[in-house]
């Protein structure tokens, strides 16, 4: 067993998940395995934003919408489940989507910035912050643009280590 397949193991005991909201009738999440990730694009991003939400300080997280497109991924909705992991893909802590919108980049607000949890949580800093890493790491080849597509998605951890 692998170290992903275990601490998914151990969150289901663990974890409240009869508080996610199912429906599909039989509740998938006695069966199926949620995608492991982490945060960013680096090593040292991953653990520094998963300390951030093992603190409970980032309780939202932001992606673009064309990545997803790119990656050919579905945008996650309400009830989706996660494993987040840290820089050396360790599962750290299993997390609910909580809520999802798309809004145009120079959409996003303070309410979200804040939950972000990064910087002095302002809104001045998250946009400088996600203009550059939405620039120096895209999946797609459409540039940055400040009307450019943002998956903006709430989080609530439901177990960590």
């Amino acid at each position: 067993m692998d170290d992903i397949e275990a601490f998914w193991q151990r969150a289901q005991q663990h974890a409240d998940l009869a508080s996610v909201p199912s429906y599909m009738g039989v509740n998938q999440l006695a069966v199926l395995r949620p995608p492991a990730w982490a945060f960013g694009a680096t090593p040292e991003q991953a653990d520094e934003l998963l300390e951030l939400v093992l603190a409970g300080t980032k309780t939202a997280t932001a992606s673009a919408l064309w990545d997803y497109e790119a990656e050919g991924e579905d945008l996650p909705t309400e009830g989706t489940l996660g494993i987040v992991t840290d820089g050396e893909g360790r599962p750290r802590a299993l997390v609910v989507t909580s809520r999802v919108r798309t809004v145009p980049f120079d959409e996003v607000d303070a309410e979200h910035a804040k939950a972000e949890g990064e910087g002095d949580r302002s809104l001045e800093f998250w946009r400088r912050v996600h203009e550059d890493f939405f620039t120096r790491h895209a999946s797609h080849d459409r540039g940055f643009a400040t009307d450019m597509p943002v998956v903006l998605e709430e989080l609530r951890v439901l177990y960590s280590e």
